[in-house]
């Protein structure tokens, strides 16, 4: 992983690449790649294109491109396309309108589907972003799917934002009114050598002129995408957009909101997912969605029942604010590298790093397998309770390890129910953490280590 990481920091589209696919499948390895970047994100020009279906945005995306290359720029972009609502594929097409860049190594083309996400962009958008940022792309480009009023959730990623319209779709100010009007920082007329192209400018600047004021009063720039008309004054609209918002603290503003709504999603899918496959699980949803439906229950109140649920279950467990995680498998080995090749080759699973205890005599290699970890540990001495494990037992497993949030809270639970540690509780452990050990003479023969975690992150390689 740490190699994919520097690999995708240095700019590489292969790694690029796969980062991407990684957060896409939401896998664990994509996160701490992402956590791993992120502080080297918040540096690149994120623009999005957005409007209506047939408004030319891929047309208007290829030109972009090619303007912003005329510069020397290395580019990003993220073209989102609808994915079907039966089998969850897409067309993925807007790589096809910009074949003539998928050769050009400084131009990073990424197509997305929706993978049935509304407000225009896919779960994985945000993410694509960083790891391109990171990646040195800069200006990124954001092409949203085409939905309509409802369009708006580019507004949230996107530094500045380009509303493209074309004449003559039927009365074209009703078509955007309810959205996309108060989300616009630049608008474009798309083929503009169309009849009602004039009319429909000035009906935006009537709207414009009577709407809410603001700032920052949008441009309207007419473009010929297929031609190459006007994209030289479109990029230099989007310079002045950009100027506007580092003059004060719009900017600023503008990414606060961004990361804070992000958050917010996150926090919600992980409270979700916690709910499904938590002690509640899918069944008992299912319970409440057949109650709801008989009327026999209203939905705040299944709500409210659900949420109690995770209360009371938080209060359960260590005693110190949620139940005990199971953080890791611990395997004694005679030597780690000969031991690796299995995990590492046969197995796939990534090694964050190998880290000498000198405390407890070992040396200890973690390798994330899913929601756990395993953990290889190698005597450095011959005297150390893991040599003679060894001796007595050969090579195996060797201990079970529970992560909790209050070390000496647990310790003291163990404590008044009579259970006895294996020396002292609170002595140093991997990873900047506090440990003890549970005697196996208490557990029924199973060594098992209590972990309260230090200020290293678990996932991140060293």
């Amino acid at each position: 992983m740490e190699n994919l990481t520097r690999a995708v920091m240095a700019g590489d589209p292969v790694a690029l690449a796969r980062a991407i696919s990684l957060v896409e499948e939401g896998a664990p390895r994509g996160e701490r790649i992402l956590a791993e970047v992120f502080r080297g994100t918040g540096r690149a020009s994120i623009i999005g294109v957005t409007g209506p279906p047939g408004a030319g945005k891929s047309s208007l995306v290829n030109r972009l491109v090619t303007q912003y290359r005329s510069r020397g720029a290395r580019l990003g972009v993220v073209a989102i396309d609808p994915s079907s609502a039966f089998s969850g594929g897409a067309i993925l097409g807007d790589r096809i309108r910009m074949q003539q860049h998928t050769l050009d190594p400084d131009v990073f083309i990424r197509s997305m589907a929706t993978r049935g996400r509304f407000g225009g962009l896919s779960r994985a958008t945000r993410d694509a972003v960083d790891l391109m940022d990171a990646a040195g792309r800069d200006p990124i480009l954001i092409e949203t799917v085409g939905v309509g009023q409802d369009e708006v959730d580019v507004v949230r990623v996107a530094d500045t934002v380009l509303v493209v319209l074309t004449p003559g779709q039927g009365d074209d100010i009703q078509a955007i009114k309810a959205g996309l009007l108060e989300i616009a920082d630049v608008f474009v007329i798309n083929k503009a050598d169309h009849p009602g192209a004039d009319r429909l400018s000035s009906d935006l600047e009537g709207m414009l002129a009577f709407g809410e004021k603001r700032d920052w009063t949008p441009p309207i720039v007419m473009t010929v995408a297929t031609e190459g008309r006007g994209i030289e004054e479109l990029v230099q609209a989007i310079d002045r957009h950009g100027a506007h918002l580092r003059q004060g603290n719009g900017l600023q503003r503008r990414r606060r909101a961004a990361i804070a709504a992000r958050f917010s999603e996150i926090l919600r899918d992980r409270l979700m997912a916690r709910i499904v496959s938590g002690d509640l699980g899918a069944p008992a949803l299912e319970r409440y969605e057949t109650r709801l439906l008989a009327r026999e229950i209203d939905p705040y109140s299944a709500a409210r029942e659900v949420l109690g649920h995770l209360e009371a279950e938080t209060a359960g467990g260590t005693g110190d604010g949620r139940p005990p995680v199971l953080d890791h498998l611990g395997v004694a080995v005679r030597r780690i590298e000969d031991r690796l090749a299995l995990y590492q080759d046969v197995l796939g699973l990534e090694l964050c790093g190998i880290e000498r205890i000198e405390a407890e005599g070992v040396r200890v290699a973690m390798l994330p397998a899913g929601r756990t970890r395993v953990e290889l540990v190698e005597p450095i001495g011959d005297g150390t309770t893991v040599a003679r494990f060894l001796e007595k037992r050969g090579e195996g497993i060797h201990h079970l390890c529970f992560e909790v949030d209050d070390l000496e809270a647990t310790l003291d639970r163990f404590r008044k129910a009579g259970i006895e540690l294996a020396g002292p509780g609170g002595r140093p452990g991997a990873e900047g953490s506090r440990i003890a050990f549970l005697h196996p003479r208490a557990t029924g023969g199973v060594l098992i280590e209590l972990r309260e975690a230090g200020g290293v992150d678990r996932g991140a390689a060293r």
